[in-house]
């Protein structure tokens, strides 16, 4: 993208003054502002740590960029033909979104994290699926067969349920998989996982069968209980043909958004001074699993272990994120006070220098 982006800075006027802002000027014209910089040191720590994160050589391209810290947007940047209104697709923030879902029925009682999961499919005698647990779903621990990824990559489990023989019913793709390991013994990353649950908690909102009406149960939820309550107005799922939220992949929102849901986790699921999601919940899925030190309950983990996108070693252990295929981030830092948000797209060969320039931008941010 070319780098004479668009730079929006929100810190309130009040804040501003309250907390001394500098601001740096780009060679370009974009406008960078920062925050409790009794000096121009912190702009210009500010300033370097962010340009990686546009240098599209180096890491792809990133779409957007937005810092939130104590609950102030402090910095956003959109590549040109993106701004504040542009919807973007999740990918895998989608787990963490449906993650919180589940965390709601479990508080209803509609849903208990361990006990086995109620498929007729599986609840058949000598049927080791019949031991699955919400907990092994949620911890990608199942133990399903699945490849996440493939050689080709048109040959992997998630492509084929996204995209082609599994699309038209992307739920029954992912239950009719057999037990590879016993349920709660290994971890393996799968997006077929959620959409088992996407399935189940659509099961518990209606008894109907037909699309439409699985869709309508699973959107009045979803704006009933998440989208209102913590003020999410653009966030936008999308269903396959039988009518399934696609919950481990594909729903939208905007950047502002994507910060706003990750300051609802930041603040342990209290939003406008309600509890609008148990505070336990979200202590188990910010807790490592069993399996995978490095992934909990829906989001990764700032640990060492299996398969983490994240940066371990650098930056406090306490950092979770929720994270997408691409490179999408919504990373939180509890002892920071901080929520980043970075939305593009970034090829497997570019992953690890996006990695190590999102630790910079967490080291450059002091702690409150």
């Amino acid at each position: 993208m070319n780098s004479k982006s668009l730079w929006r800075a929100t810190l309130p006027l009040v804040a501003l003054m309250m907390l001394g802002s500098a601001r740096a000027q780009d060679d370009d014209g974009a406008r960078y502002t920062t925050f409790e910089a009794s000096s121009g040191t912190q702009a210009v720590a500010l300033r370097n740590a962010i340009a990686p994160l546009f240098d599209e050589a180096r890491v792809g391209t990133t779409q957007s960029l937005l810092i939130m810290r104590d609950g102030h947007v402090i910095a956003e940047r959109y590549a040109d033909g993106f701004g504040p209104d542009t919807k973007l697709l999740s990918r895998s923030i989608a787990k963490t979104v449906t993650a919180v879902l589940v965390g709601l029925m479990v508080s209803d009682g509609r849903l208990a994290l361990d006990v086995p999961v109620p498929l007729a499919t599986w609840d058949q005698p000598g049927d080791p699926r019949g031991g699955i647990t919400l907990r092994h779903l949620l911890t990608m621990s199942s133990g399903l067969e699945h490849r996440e990824e493939g050689d080709p990559l048109s040959t992997s489990d998630a492509v084929r349920m996204l995209f082609t023989d599994g699309a038209h019913d992307m739920a029954a793709y992912a239950e009719s998989k057999p037990v590879a390991a016993r349920p709660g013994t290994r971890f393996t990353y799968s997006t077929a996982d959620t959409m088992i649950v996407s399935d189940l908690m659509t099961r518990m909102l209606t008894d109907r069968t037909d699309a439409s009406a699985r869709r309508g149960a699973m959107n009045e939820f979803l704006s009933g209980r998440l989208t209102q309550p913590v003020g999410l107005p653009s966030l936008t799922a999308e269903y396959d043909a039988r009518g399934t939220m696609i919950g481990g992949a594909m729903l939208h929102m905007t950047t502002r958004d994507y910060a706003r849901f990750g300051q609802f986790l930041l603040q342990r699921g209290r939003m406008n001074g309600r509890q609008i999601l148990s505070a336990r919940w979200v202590n188990f899925m910010t807790r490592p699993s069993a399996r995978n030190p490095a992934y909990g309950g829906g989001v990764w983990l700032n640990r060492e272990g299996t398969g983490n996108p994240l940066f371990p070693g650098r930056g406090s252990r306490q950092i979770f994120a929720c994270v997408g295929h691409h490179g999408q981030y919504v990373i939180i830092s509890p002892t920071q006070n901080l929520v980043i948000v970075r939305m593009g797209i970034t090829g497997a060969t570019k992953r690890a220098a996006l990695s190590q320039a999102l630790a910079q931008l967490v080291e450059a941010l002091p702690i409150g």
